[in-house]
């Protein structure tokens, strides 16, 4: 038997062995993926091209999808078998799928997209979807997720704001940790390699722009913008990150050794491999002028750290196996990346087990997540303002206005299925013929994958899909729908008046505004590649909401988005002020829950709303005398002359139909830099009816020669009480949780006093105290740092 087939060794054993036993050119192949069409087609039967692909030995099936999972399992079960029994040494692929939203393959459940998920503040039901997604990825064979994303939403200019967890770093841990737990399970044999991106930075592009570069320290970059995927890889075991597109101090981070092995692999500790972002490769030659040939490229990234390369080669495969001949690039570099791909499969037992189930039960895998996705949802539906207006009476007459009154595929953005599936009809039509990863075959495939029709039907008929004026319509007795505008334009000056006449001739008024992501197509305000130098609601619906206001009826507005808007007064002036995500099959109905008084509302924002775009970046964590955490000169009384600095809702905002309060604070007076301390407080719903909330810790740490921010999330926990009902929640923080890179460049944890607060959003602390952290500085590697706070209710 060969050594490498021996499972009773060590993964990484087992690996050496193998890759002894490799050419050259396997080992540069083996670290590239390849389409599915160019091996098989939807019915996983082998394709005359396969003979000039097969040879090569791809390790890895890049990102696709079919419309359902029996189709999904064949297609996948072809393409091991030409893996496993044509090539020399049967080495099994990696395939791979998005999983943002869902498991980016038709036939699967959808759910909310990040910074929705983030507003529920519910971790333990992130990792319940994910493990779900788990589940459904397995069965097909599909074994690596290009998921979760940890950017950091600082810039809402940026159109993939939604794609993450929002503003905070401590969120996006937390939300972070949980998504790759569920993904990849206790037992990585039963699991599903996570991949978190995109490393790092790349949240915050200079202009908000796509694809621009970061412009940081290593402060910032480590202690801000590396804080998840640090948590990630020592509570979560994270298998793999992806590379940012971005330069980061000049360098392409796909190119830099200090971004991809100094910092990700020495500092961090990282013991996977890097997963390359679409194109990053080629993208050194043609975008950024950083190399002038594939192999250039390709031994640029291979020396920094860059372990595959995918949709296709470029500067891998053919061109580095060149490059290593030629003495160029050295042979050790493709060893390591090797060996940690190869690693990899054998951790998570693809050897042992790398087919899929060859019969799966369509209908039972449509249901799986139902449960889950619809919760998210209404967890997710955040309410700024109401002045009693709701919850809504059935009996009133409701007109429902707006781009989302009648829209169904804007509930599901990019990086879900629906709209990855629409995206891949449209380049079959010939649109988009640029992208990144296009491939001509593609078009045969896509359009027998794909040939259930558009996705508006799509969604109605395999996820039960309707908008928001139809769910309205099932609980209310008279319930009108007129759009009046569409996302960024204006329609007829009928329809339009028409929009407004029955505004006027309502009880009340429905207004469903907000944004749209799709992938490079259609109308939208945000996605990837979809950016926006204003970020002001849409002229046209500033127009109608403005038209609307006119009237006098009583006016609801719901906005349904992935990132902050400036919002028009007319719509600052609404009774009540609703903000929900891109929800998948269950937004508009989850939405309908709260208007009615069905669900009390308790999503928080992940992230803030400004008052006006030139307040951008307003996030809460600014640090000390920053932005609107500095204090105002003598005789000033605003921080702008023309508007407040203060964000219009600042992160974590969010309202309930009952009320709540905290009191009885205790704290430790003192901790050590290796202790920790305990602050606890009581919770009391002090309203009517049944609600949730989110108890928020907040600490502000001192620096000794470093401005640090202002405030920082220390902890959190969602608590559900009846009404008059109170609770005890307490946090344990130990001092290794505010370690930070000090004056001198070392990562540590200093003694001085600590502020710490509770309260139930970033902007109104209800509860404080402070603290002195005493003794000797202590440093800290990273693998020595606490993350999260233990939270202990009751």
């Amino acid at each position: 038997m060969h050594t490498h087939l021996d499972a009773s060794l060590s993964p990484e054993k087992r690996a050496t062995a193998l890759l002894g036993a490799m050419t050259l050119r396997e080992k540069a192949f083996q670290i590239t993926s390849i389409a599915p069409w160019n091996y098989v087609d939807s019915a996983g039967q082998r394709v005359a091209a396969a003979d000039s692909y097969v040879q090569r030995g791809a390790g890895f099936i890049c990102n696709f999808g079919v419309d359902d999972p029996q189709s999904m399992a064949a297609t996948v079960g072809g393409l091991q078998r030409v893996a496993i029994e044509e090539t020399r040494l049967g080495i099994p692929m990696l395939v791979q799928a998005e999983a943002l939203s869902g498991f980016l393959s038709g036939g699967h459940m959808v759910f909310p997209t990040p910074t929705g998920l983030a507003a529920t503040w519910s971790p333990d039901l992130v990792e319940a979807m994910t493990d779900v997604i788990r589940r459904q990825m397995t069965r097909v064979g599909v074994r690596h997720a290009l998921s979760p994303n940890l950017d950091l939403g600082l810039d809402p200019r940026w159109g993939r704001v939604h794609e993450t967890f929002g503003e905070d770093p401590y969120l996006t841990a937390a939300m972070g940790v949980a998504f790759v737990r569920g993904l990849q399970s206790d037992d990585l044999t039963q699991g599903v390699i996570a991949t978190a991106k995109h490393f790092i930075g790349y949240g915050a592009p200079e202009g908000g722009s796509n694809l621009a570069a970061y412009e940081g320290g290593s402060r910032r970059t480590r202690d801000l913008h590396g804080f998840a995927f640090e948590a990630a890889i020592h509570l979560a075991n994270l298998q793999s990150v992806m590379n940012s597109y971005s330069d980061v101090d000049a360098v392409p981070a796909g190119a830099s050794r200090a971004v991809l092995t100094d910092l990700l692999r020495e500092t961090f500790g990282f013991d996977g491999f890097v997963s390359a972002d679409y194109g990053t490769i080629e993208q050194f030659v043609d975008r950024q002028r950083a190399a002038l040939t594939p192999g250039e490229a390709g031994r640029l990234a291979i020396h920094a750290g860059l372990d595959t390369e995918f949709p296709v080669p470029f500067g891998f495969g053919e061109a580095l196996a060149a490059e290593v001949e030629a003495g160029r690039a050295d042979v050790a570099d493709l060893d390591t990346a090797v060996h940690r791909v190869l690693t990899a499969k054998f951790r998570i037992g693809l050897f042992e087990n790398p087919y899929p189930h060859e019969r799966i039960d369509v209908a039972s895998v449509a249901a799986e997540g139902v449960d889950v996705s619809r919760e998210l949802a209404r967890r997710s539906v955040v309410m700024l303002e109401n002045d009693g207006i709701l919850p809504l009476s059935p009996s009133a007459k409701i007109a429902v206005i707006g781009p989302h009154a009648d829209n169904v595929v804007n509930q599901f953005a990019t990086y879900s299925y629906p709209a990855f599936r629409d995206m891949m009809v449209h380049m079959s039509s010939g649109g988009m013929g640029n992208m990144i990863g296009v491939d001509p075959a593609m078009v045969e495939w896509n359009n027998t994958v794909f040939a259930g029709g558009p996705g508006e039907h799509y969604v109605r008929d395999r996820l039960g899909a309707r908008s928001l004026g139809e769910v309205l319509a099932e609980r209310a007795a008279s319930v009108v729908v007129e759009r009046g505008a569409s996302l960024t334009a204006d329609l007829t000056d009928a329809e339009f008046d028409r929009a407004v006449a029955t505004a006027d001739g309502a009880d009340i008024v429905i207004l469903a505004l907000g944004g749209a992501s799709l992938w490079f197509n259609g109308e939208r305000t945000e996605g990837e590649g979809s950016d926006s130098a204003d970020i002001s609601l849409p002229a046209a619906q500033t127009r109608l909401a403005d038209a609307v206001a006119a009237t006098g009826t009583p006016v609801v507005t719901v906005l349904t988005q992935g990132r902050a808007y400036v919002l028009p007064e007319s719509v600052r002036a609404s009774r009540a002020l609703v903000v929900a995500p891109f929800g998948g099959p269950f937004g508009p109905d989850a939405v309908a829950d709260v208007l009615f008084g069905e669900v009390n509302p308790s999503g928080k924002l992940a992230y803030s709303i400004p008052r006006s775009p030139g307040q951008i970046p307003v996030y809460h964590h600014q640090r000390s005398g920053t932005g609107y955490r500095k204090p105002l000169p003598p005789d000033v009384t605003h921080h702008y002359l023309d508007t407040e600095a203060t964000p219009l809702y600042g992160f974590a905002r969010g309202e309930s139909f009952t009320s709540f309060e905290l009191i009885d604070l205790e704290a430790d007076r003192t901790m050590t830099t290796d202790g920790s301390v305990r602050i606890s407080a009581t919770v009391r719903n002090t309203g009517g009816r049944a609600g949730a909330t989110v108890v928020q810790l907040y600490a502000g740490a001192f620096g000794l020669g470093v401005t640090r921010p202002a405030q920082q999330l220390a902890g959190f926990q969602r608590v559900e009480l009846d009404a008059s009902a109170s609770v005890r929640v307490s946090f344990e923080v130990q001092a290794r949780q505010f370690g930070y890179t000090a004056l001198d460049g070392a990562f540590t944890v200093d003694p001085g006093p600590l502020k710490l607060w509770m309260g139930f959003d970033s902007e109104t602390p209800a509860l404080a105290t402070e603290i002195e952290v005493t003794g000797a500085r202590l440093p800290l590697k990273s693998g020595e740092r606490s993350f999260l706070s233990v939270v202990t209710v009751g």
